[in-house]
């Protein structure tokens, strides 16, 4: 009877095959992570920004973004057009008009790559000059 632990070409085949999974990619099947915006998260800023941007640590999905600036009324004030920047699909950004001092909600939706929604929201406030 033949020993696995024994038998030399045992060993190699799983030395081998080890070797082989460390080489695949490895996929990810954590949800979609905010990991930066402009304006910051919490900051005091004493100019309107012209967009928000948002990054996550991994790409998004393109269905279902959602991507919205509310003032402290509740009123949106984006311009409702957020977008996917073409060469880098973990950014999404909107446009805003002018906005008055004051404090901003932002509100985002994402599908993950592991097909989770996530969601979240962080406030940025605008200070008179």
């Amino acid at each position: 009877m033949t020993h696995y632990k024994n038998n030399k070409n045992f060993r190699v085949a799983v030395c081998f095959a080890v070797f082989l999974t460390m080489l695949l990619p490895a996929q990810s099947w954590a949800h979609a992570i905010l990991v930066r915006s402009q304006p910051a998260k919490e900051v005091e800023i004493t100019e309107s920004p012209k967009q928000v941007d948002v990054w996550f640590d991994d790409k998004v999905g393109s269905e279902f973004m959602a991507l919205a600036v509310i003032d402290s009324t509740g009123k949106r004030v984006d311009n409702k057009d957020v977008a996917q920047e073409t060469f880098n699909p973990a950014h999404l950004y909107c446009t805003v008009q002018p906005l008055p001092p004051g404090v901003y909600t932002v509100r985002y939706r994402v599908v993950s790559i592991d097909s989770h929604i996530v969601t979240g929201k962080f406030q940025f406030t605008i200070k008179a000059p």
